[in-house]
């Protein structure tokens, strides 16, 4: 064999290496998600019919919360180390937080979803069993927020670890001075998501956010919250396809004109029953909420919507609700 064959040689042998790994570029990622990733994750929407959940159930870390610590200006129990508040002046009965918390599983369990219970964090973690603030899904994966305020910040390291180890991909993670908790994000329908802006979820965050969901094609919508209130979850819940539950007083009329732009009916929740925009849709015109708002459970059921109720009044204290403490791994689409 001569000298002068051997580069063409050595290119051939190049060229049959790569024709047995072809690039792939197609299908894409989204539509190899099942076969590559093993499930179909994240979610499309906030009504299609929910077929995973993570929970984080409450516990020892509540034990450090002191009858001594009530704050009159705050009517709550507040740690002076910024660790922890329980609203009024009672510290939490630990039996009935574990019995309403075991009642959200056995309800989500009951509608046929699967639920994925995670290990407490113990410590300081008070606010822990909120798994909606430190991730957010869409699909194809998680997002991983940035908590806002240092009695939270730590848990997303623990959901990143849990969430890759169910095999969940991890589309972006908020970093630098931004700060996103998932309470705020609301995927109105697919491809559009709203996001409230707030005390707790900044603009830094959001444009982060903006960046993240724009890679999958989707739209993002800033929501002002006014004051103090730190969530859209809130102030909105989504019921179906075309329905939300709203709190008219805490939502701009531009961003309710864009909502009914959008096709969407809007049922307003009854006054002083704040616990019912934080419900969960379990599947198109069937929700899930604190029993604690009978009025707008009775609205809802005129305009045909199914309502399942717990007790969660005991688990309100800390801060969050029924939709606070779930967060959807796997939800169908609806049916658009």
């Amino acid at each position: 064999m001569s000298t002068a064959s051997r580069p063409s040689e050595h290119v051939a042998v190049r060229e049959a290496h790569q024709a047995m790994m072809e690039p792939a570029e197609e299908p894409s990622f989204e539509e190899e998600l099942a076969a590559v990733w093993g499930e179909p994750w994240g979610a499309h929407d906030e009504v299609g019919p929910l077929r995973r959940v993570l929970v984080r159930p409450p516990g020892p870390e509540l034990e450090q919360i002191s009858p001594d610590a009530y704050d009159e200006r705050a009517d709550a129990l507040v740690d002076p180390g910024g660790r922890w508040y329980w609203t009024g002046r009672e510290p939490p009965d630990l039996d009935r937080v574990a019995s309403q918390h075991a009642a959200l599983v056995s309800a989500l369990r009951g509608e046929g979803v699967k639920v994925t219970v995670a290990d407490s964090l113990g410590g300081g973690f008070v606010k822990s069993m909120y798994v909606r603030d430190p991730l957010l899904t869409v699909p194809g994966g998680a997002v991983i927020a940035r908590m806002a305020v240092r009695m939270r910040r730590g848990e997303e390291p623990a959901i990143t670890r849990l969430v890759a180890e169910l095999g969940m991909p991890i589309l972006g993670t908020i970093t630098g001075t931004g700060t996103v908790e998932g309470g705020s994000f609301v995927k109105l329908r697919p491809g559009l998501a709203a996001y409230g802006v707030s005390i707790r979820c900044n603009r830094a965050g959001a444009a982060q956010l903006e960046e993240i969901l724009a890679r999958i094609g989707w739209r993002l919508l800033l929501v002002p919250i006014v004051g103090y209130s730190i969530h859209l979850d809130g102030h909105l819940a989504m019921l179906d396809r075309d329905r939300a539950l709203v709190d008219v007083e805490h939502l701009s009329y531009e961003f309710l004109q864009t909502l009914r732009a959008e096709g969407i009916d809007l049922i307003e929740a009854h006054p002083g029953e704040d616990w019912a925009l934080n419900a969960l849709c379990l599947r198109p015109g069937h929700v899930l909420m604190s029993a604690d708002a009978p009025r707008t459970a009775q609205a809802l059921e005129r305009a045909g919507v199914e309502v399942v109720t717990i007790e969660y009044d005991e688990i309100h204290k800390n801060g969050g609700g029924v939709h606070c403490s779930t967060i959807e791994l796997i939800r169908e689409p609806a049916d658009w």
